[in-house]
């Protein structure tokens, strides 16, 4: 069963496992489970996904009800006016604030595999960032006596695909368990010493409007205990707001 964080005529906000896909995708042919199915089966009804995680970020995932306010609900992620907070383990020690204002080209998705053509210039795409814990530990990786890892708090400003992994890797600071993004040796190192089979990113908060009403709704979600299990860990609890800590 998929926690439901928000329920109402129109909208339903769940969180969504690590390793789960939004919808079949023809760039993972072998998967059988999707979020959009099995929320489906789980309600009783058809729901429409209006953005997407990837397949190995947990958190909110948002869909509508029906399709008026499905198409509502994709404009105010189009035109940027949903606001998220994620939640990144990565490598090194970022500085305490930034802001990443670099392009990404368009990647291939479903769409170019349904014979659609994909623009693949460059997009414009930004996202804020805040360190918020660090640590080092005694543990060799690569060919360094010891390992710095940071706790971050990402804010996407645009909705690229895989943009706050590429970003991350482009200001040399990758997120912790990104098979295609980050560096093997410390996610290896991070399965073997703190069980962690997945990649640590979360979206943790999203505000958007309502598609009816237009009240503002804040959509808050707990960390997978996989994930809180490896912030624990490190130390970091204290570094995060009560309320993305999942109960114990």
């Amino acid at each position: 069963m998929l926690p439901i964080l928000y329920r109402d005529q129109q909208l339903i906000a769940i969180h969504k496992p690590s390793n789960l896909l939004v919808h079949r995708s023809e760039l993972d042919r072998h998967e059988t489970r999707f979020a959009i199915q099995l929320l489906r089966d789980q309600i009783g009804q058809r729901v429409y996904p209006v953005h997407r995680l990837d397949k190995g970020t947990s958190g909110v995932l948002l869909f509508a009800l029906d399709k008026e306010s499905a198409k509502a609900m994709s404009w105010q992620f189009e035109r940027q006016e949903v606001s998220k907070r994620y939640l990144a383990v990565v490598r090194g020690h970022p500085v305490e604030a930034g802001h990443i204002d670099h392009a990404l080209s368009r990647r291939v998705d479903d769409l170019a595999w349904l014979g659609e053509k994909v623009e693949q210039g460059p997009q414009e795409a930004q996202t804020d960032y805040r360190r918020l814990a660090t640590v080092e530990l005694p543990i060799a990786v690569d060919r360094y006596p010891s390992s710095r890892y940071a706790l971050m708090e990402l804010s996407p400003l645009t909705g690229r695909r895989h943009q706050l992994r590429r970003h991350m890797k482009h200001i040399a600071h990758p997120i912790i368990g990104d098979a295609t993004h980050g560096k093997g040796v410390h996610n290896r190192m991070f399965a073997e010493h703190f069980g962690s089979q997945r990649m640590l990113l979360a979206c943790m908060e999203m505000q958007i409007s309502h598609p009816v009403t237009g009240a503002a709704i804040q959509l808050t979600c707990p960390l997978a205990e996989d994930f809180a299990s490896v912030v624990r860990a490190l130390g970091w609890a204290d570094a995060i707001p009560a309320s993305w800590l999942p109960a114990v």
